[in-house]
């Protein structure tokens, strides 16, 4: 029969509790992090939407990005939103920021050219979040609902960057309403009865 000495047992017992520490740390991060993808649809409606008075009317391409601090589905997007940024702002594209009424938190910095917006008339009932709206030169809804369909998002499956090129090359875009399944949270609060 085979004898293990103090050492080997020492060994087995130390990965062991290496591989029962992995494990549980797997699973913290696990039910931390990663949430179950909700299949639902998200119907974004754009007809109460509107840009504040300051930004309103003809002018810059606007974009604008509708963040809560809370929701997880943020992560999988702001780096698709910091490469929009990069990528359009020299452009003329400008970007803004809507915080879900309530939420506590900061953009990380890479997204600080985001202008912040305190309050937008129709933005109290958005379905859920993150959404983004796009207004042409003329100031008209050009776009509004989510960065793209499915779990993640991000220039392969965005929607945003062709609406962009279309809207910088003069071309009409009218998508105010869209239907979606993605990764959402709620942005109205529900109501009681």
């Amino acid at each position: 029969m085979l004898r293990l000495s103090r050492k080997n047992l020492l060994i087995a017992l130390l990965a062991l509790a290496w591989l029962v520490g992995m494990l549980l740390a797997y699973r913290w991060f696990e039910t931390r992090y990663m949430r179950t993808f909700d299949e639902r649809a998200a119907v974004f409606s754009g007809a109460e939407l509107r840009l504040p008075e300051a930004i309103a009317g003809p002018g810059a391409i606007r974009l604008v990005h509708f963040w809560d601090p809370a929701c997880p589905c943020n992560v999988g997007n702001q780096q698709h939103l910091a490469e929009l940024v990069q990528r359009y702002a020299p452009q003329g594209v400008t970007f803004h920021v809507v915080q879900k009424p309530g939420g506590r938190g900061r953009l990380p910095p890479e997204l600080a050219a985001l202008q912040p917006i305190e309050s937008m008339p129709g933005s109290a009932d958005l379905p859920a979040s993150p959404a983004v709206a796009i207004w042409d030169r003329q100031g008209r809804l050009a776009y509004f609902g989510p960065y793209s369909e499915g779990l993640v998002c991000n220039s392969s499956n965005s929607f945003i960057e062709p609406i962009l090129e279309a809207l910088a090359e003069g071309r009409t875009v009218d998508a105010s309403n869209t239907l979606a399944v993605g990764c959402f949270c709620e942005w109205a609060q529900p109501s009681g009865g």
